[in-house]
Parts: structure tokens; C-alpha cells; sequence
């Protein structure tokens, strides 16, 4: 059974003794898509033209406006030929992968890496070799065990961040040192950002890598529109690549899918340069949300928090020696909360869960004060 609807079958076991469930498990925005986009896919919805096949790379409209918006974050000169639409940002995954490796070469992971990340390469029988980040170094690689990690068979290292599931945040001057380890050895770097958009509102750029000269080259960028824009059921990603790569893409996608579907994509160009305030304030409720779970774990003694950023916590639970998904299914099942087991990330993280406290809201975290004691 893949992870999440193994993690939520637990919860059948619930009773509801200590009120509702409390659901941080899934990676869900935990408030609703603008009025304003709903409009624009009600609209997009009625349009006959938009049932036929569209451009295997995205609409033109979507690629224009996602382009711009890199543009202004990363200060940098990307074109709309240089954007691929999938649907959602695990597909852009796949597409990459499929387009850099194949069976017989590897990809590097960052243990604790994304649980699909590792089973689609197992199912494109593309290997997987990790390389461990420590809770002590704020859960980053290290860059010479990155280096030693590299080789021959490695065709890309996969950094997530924002990173899932630790929530840690890569600083700029550790990805131009991934990426400089990249170029030296002749490899990619794919980075899924995901989460890029919940960086706390004082953050600068993710990174200054999109303003390198041989960037093309080199790195490939992962991007979700499902949880910016909160439309997670409409499957919507995308990639940055060089065009060489987005060419490639194409050929993978093309087999794939064919095309992301038309409507959501039309709606959320319209809605992308509409909405700026918008983001900004879930970039807010968001922090409050990570505020209000320090809280709750700092007045709890046998709670540690090990690592938190912007969507996720890595949470240090009291039962040593228990399997973490031992754990995570009696938190569902006798105390109402569904969260992720650290076994799913990789070995060695049975000490940890992962709590998705952008799920909830604040009176929500607090609850957990009552309910992790």
C-alpha cells in the first residue's frame, strides 16, 4: 500500500475519545483556493477548445506567467521556453528522472529523502544511493560526503527544499557548492521546490543558481502549483530546465500523459500574477502555524523538535527503540493524530515523525499540547 493511505487506514482505529482528528499527515493546504481562481476554473472549465490535446510543454499562457514569476524571485533571465507544465510535481519527477537516467545508473538521494522520490526510481529501475543528513547538521548534507558519494554511475543529485519531510531549508551558499560539486563532476542537480513558496516572508531568494551562466547545463527545478495555489486534486507542476532538457521532457511526457490538463493550467495563469498579496498572507498563516507547534513541543518534556521549516516538522518522539510506525498508528489510533513514521523516509530515522503542521490550524496545534502528553 503506498505510504499516506497506509498511514490514514490507522485512523479507522480512532474513536474520537479526545476529539476530532487531527490530521497531519498528508501534505495538504489547510485552507481553501482564492475565490478569485475558482472563478478562473469555472470559467476555463466551460471552454470547449480546452478538451482537445494542448501543447505537450504547458500552455503558453502558464509558461509565460510561471517564467515572469521566476524571473521576479530569483532575479534571474528564464524564458517560457525553459518551463515544462506536468501534472503535479511528482510527474515532473519522473520526467526527470527518465530524462537524465536509466537502468543500471543512479540517481543520489539526501537521507532523509521524499518516500516517491526512492519508489519511483526503484519502479524505473533506475538505482539509488544515498548519502545521510544529520539532525545535528540541521538535517543538510554535508558537501564532501556529497563528493564522495559521486560515482561514475551517479547521474544527478535530488535536493528537496524546503525539504520534505525534515522541513529544512538549504541556505544559498550550500546550494552553490552542491551545484559547483555538480558541474565538476559532470552531473545533474535536480532541485524540487516545492515547498518554495512557504519560505518565511523576510527570506531572500531560495537561491542565486538560476543566475548561473552554465545553470543550463547543469540543474533542473521542480515546482508545485497544487499547494501554492491549494488545488492539489487539479495535479499541477512544472519543470525549469534548459531547453536542450525541456526538449527531452517533452519526448518523456509525450508517453506519459501527453498534456497537463488544459483548464486548471489557463485558470492559474491568470490567477498567478493576480494573486501575489494572496501568497504572501498563507506565507504568514503559515509561519504562525510553525509558531504555534514550537510552542506546544517546548512545554512538552519527552518531545523534541529536530528539525522545522516551512511546511513540515521533524518531531523526535519519546519511545526509543519502538519502530516509528508502531508509534504513528497508536498516535491515530488512541490519541486522534495521523502523522508520517520516520521509516518511510529512509533507514536509520525510526527516532523521528513528520508532522505537516500546515494541515491544521493554530487552535488545532495547540490541542496537540493535551494529546502528544
Amino acid at each position: 500500500m503506498p505510504p499516506i493511505p497506509a498511514v490514514q487506514e490507522s485512523a479507522q482505529n480512532y474513536d474520537g475519545h479526545h476529539g476530532p482528528l487531527i490530521d497531519l499527515s498528508q501534505a495538504v493546504p489547510g485552507y481553501p483556493a482564492h475565490p478569485l481562481l475558482l472563478t478562473h476554473l469555472q470559467e476555463s472549465a466551460r471552454q470547449p477548445e480546452l478538451l482537445g490535446y494542448g501543447k505537450i510543454e504547458g500552455e503558453p499562457t502558464l509558461r509565460d506567467a510561471y517564467a515572469a514569476d521566476l524571473r521576479q524571485v530569483y532575479h534571474a533571465d528564464v524564458s517560457d521556453a525553459e518551463v515544462h507544465i506536468t501534472s503535479g510535481c511528482n510527474q515532473a519527477f519522473v520526467a526527470s528522472a527518465l530524462t537524465v537516467a536509466g537502468p543500471g545508473e543512479k540517481l543520489l538521494l539526501v537521507t532523509p529523502f521524499y518516500f516517491n522520490h526512492e519508489s519511483t526510481l526503484s519502479m524505473l529501475g533506475i538505482g539509488t544511493k544515498a548519502v545521510a543528513a544529520k539532525a545535528e547538521d540541521g538535517f543538510l548534507p554535508d558537501p564532501d560526503l556529497v563528493k564522495a558519494a559521486v560515482t561514475p554511475d551517479i547521474r544527478a543529485l535530488v535536493c528537496v527544499t524546503p525539504n520534505n519531510p525534515t522541513g529544512a531549508v538549504y541556505p544559498p551558499d550550500l546550494m552553490d557548492v552542491l551545484f559547483d560539486i555538480c558541474v565538476e563532476r559532470g552531473i545533474w542537480l535536480i532541485v524540487d521546490e516545492t515547498y518554495r513558496d512557504f519560505l518565511p516572508g523576510n527570506a531572500a531568494q531560495p537561491h542565486r543558481l538560476f543566475q548561473r551562466p552554465n545553470w543550463r547545463n547543469h540543474l533542473i527545478g521542480l515546482y508545485s502549483f497544487s499547494k501554492s495555489f491549494c488545488i492539489p486534486g487539479h495535479r499541477l507542476g512544472a519543470v525549469t530546465a534548459g531547453r536542450d532538457i525541456v526538449m527531452q521532457i517533452a519526448k518523456v511526457m509525450d508517453n506519459l500523459q501527453i498534456c497537463a490538463p488544459r483548464p486548471p493550467q489557463c485558470a492559474v495563469a491568470k490567477a498567478m500574477p493576480q494573486l501575489g498579496d494572496w501568497r504572501d498572507s498563507n506565507r504568514a498563516e503559515i509561519a504562525r502555524r510553525r509558531d504555534s507547534l514550537e510552542k506546544v513541543v517546548s512545554g512538552l518534556s519527552n518531545w523534541q523538535i529536530a528539525s522545522i521549516g516551512a511546511y513540515f516538522s521533524y518531531i523526535r518522539h519519546p519511545f526509543e527503540g519502538s519502530a516509528s510506525v508502531d508509534v504513528a498508528a497508536r498516535l491515530a489510533a488512541e490519541r486522534g493524530v495521523l502523522c508520517l513514521p520516520g521509516a518511510f523516509f529512509g533507514e536509520g530515522q525510526d527516532a523521528f515523525l513528520r508532522l505537516a503542521f500546515a494541515n491544521a490550524g493554530c487552535s488545532e496545534l495547540e490541542e496537540l499540547s493535551v494529546r502528544l502528553a
